[in-house]
């Protein structure tokens, strides 16, 4: 019996995500796979002899467990989605550390409003917010909500509606104590700012859930080699990994590079790379009928493009499933997302996405987590200046994308694979070098106009990423320079 909250722990998990499939075909689990990861959390659980410590131990491990190996396959904007949704079913279980109020909850996911009321505060505050304020107040504990805002302190409140980060800033009044109850304070930010929603529950949920930073921050810190290492280890012959495709991203050299490091991995000896197109299954199928009886690696690109097929690929993976493939034998799938893949395929693999993350801070982590300690270390003091300043130039460059045409004129695929040939391009340039004066001008013209200008095609677009490299590539950098240049 003291096992049995273990039990429905994992229960909820399962028909937890079991629900991703709504918001996107590729985020397809099976029973299988998921018993699998189960079992797997199980055996790295910290061994005790306290059975009811050993089951909150179990709980927290499959938890963390389930949690990873499912975000690692989802798409950016889905993450806060599916973090949210674990915690809010914690939350409606009473398993945190506040209590669950069934009308805060159906308040904060519907925003009911009210049409047509007269808003005494129009000057400051859009029409639409004053109706959300009237439903707030019906609320218990929110009886007095609008008569503070229109009569006891209307400029204080104004304040606080024009702050920046609201969530971080003190209700007026009373109301501070809103602090000491989150959520609350979110149906607040629901009703007044609700554009500032997604930053004011993911710090809701980092302080909310157990280790609520590892499950918001989850692989935030982790280069997407490091990713794909975790994820290999978990995999077996008769699990493929499934890239899932994002614009800029290439997991073929990384998964050669991983290969190299691993087994000696060859083209041609034990590794077979197909790009799927025209004519290109019958050599799919030869080389993996190869890698399955001799151990090698197989990669087939793009596979979305030939959906017919990947019927037949599903079933020759289930052939190969019953006949036991050789231990090293592994499939590498990659594929835009498209309805085309069977869901067979899709619930039996480890999926993976290479979307840059959310965050100034957190691009900032994943684009220098991609050169490792070693290497770095290895380097001049110049260099490691430059290379910094180079990760960072690269996080603003993909940071502003999130803000559409306030951004850029035009969409860029800018991806981590830029930053890597720029830092060769880097080292290559500068330890060739006897001069003492680093070229400044060659530099930004290599990174501007060539590596990341290749892909810029509007004018206004190459200004705008000149003038960031202006700033950055100088003699400055080398002393003291303050890195946010606004």
């Amino acid at each position: 019996e003291l096992y049995r909250p273990v039990a429905a722990e994992g229960s909820m998990l399962f028909f937890l995500i079991i629900q991703l499939c709504y918001i996107e075909h590729m985020y397809q689990y099976s029973l299988e796979s998921f018993v699998g990861f189960l079992y797997k959390a199980i055996d790295r659980t910290e061994a005790t002899d306290d059975l009811e410590d050993r089951s909150k131990r179990l709980i927290s491990k499959i938890r963390i467990t389930i949690f990873t190996w499912v975000n690692r396959g989802l798409f950016e904007n889905h993450k806060l989605i599916f973090c949210s949704m674990l915690t809010f079913k914690l939350f409606g279980q009473g398993q945190l550390a506040e209590d669950f109020s069934p009308s805060y909850m159906n308040y904060l996911m519907r925003a009911p409003n009210v049409i047509g009321a007269e808003n005494p505060l129009a000057d400051w505050l859009p029409n639409k917010c004053w109706g959300l304020i009237l439903k707030l107040c019906e609320l218990e504990g929110f009886d007095n909500f609008g008569t503070n805002m229109e009569k006891d302190a209307p400029s204080r409140f104004k304040e606080w509606f024009n702050e920046l980060t609201p969530e971080d800033a003190k209700l007026p009044l009373d109301w501070k104590r809103l602090d000491s109850v989150p959520f609350q304070k979110l149906l607040v930010i629901r009703a007044l700012r609700p554009d500032r929603m997604c930053g004011a529950l993911g710090n809701w949920i980092r302080q909310i859930l157990p280790n609520g930073r590892d499950y918001m921050d989850c692989d935030g810190s982790s280069s997407f080699r490091i990713i794909l290492q975790n994820s290999f280890e978990d995999s077996t012959s008769t699990t493929p990994i499934f890239f899932i495709l994002s614009p800029g991203a290439d997991p073929v050299k990384e998964v050669e590079a991983m290969g190299k490091k691993l087994c000696n991995l060859q083209s041609g000896t034990n590794y077979w790379n197909v790009a799927m197109g025209q004519g290109q299954d019958v050599i799919a199928m030869a080389k993996l009928d190869i890698g399955h009886r001799e151990g090698h690696w197989v990669m087939l690109q793009n596979i979305h493009l030939m959906p017919k097929w990947c019927i037949e690929l599903e079933k020759k993976l289930d052939v190969f499933a019953v006949e036991n493939s050789h231990p090293d034998f592994r499939v590498f799938l990659s594929a835009d997302p498209s309805r085309g893949i069977p869901i067979g395929v899709l619930e039996r693999s480890i999926k993976l996405t290479n979307e840059p993350p959310q965050g100034m801070l957190a691009n900032l982590r994943r684009s220098f987590a991609l050169f490792s300690k070693e290497d770095f270390e290895d380097k001049d003091a110049k260099v490691k200046s430059i290379l910094f300043a180079l990760c960072h130039w690269h996080a603003i460059m993909l940071e502003r994308k999130k803000f559409g045409p306030m951004g850029y004129n035009m969409k860029y695929p800018f991806s981590a694979g830029d930053l890597r040939d720029s830092a060769q391009v880097l080292y290559n340039y500068l330890e060739g070098s006897s001069s003492v004066k680093i070229p400044w001008d060659d530099l930004r013209y290599i990174f501007g106009d060539i590596m990341y200008g290749g892909h810029i095609v509007d004018d206004w677009d190459r200004i705008m990423c000149s003038k960031y490299l202006l700033y950055f590539m100088k003699d400055e950098l080398l002393d003291e320079l303050e890195m946010i240049p606004y």
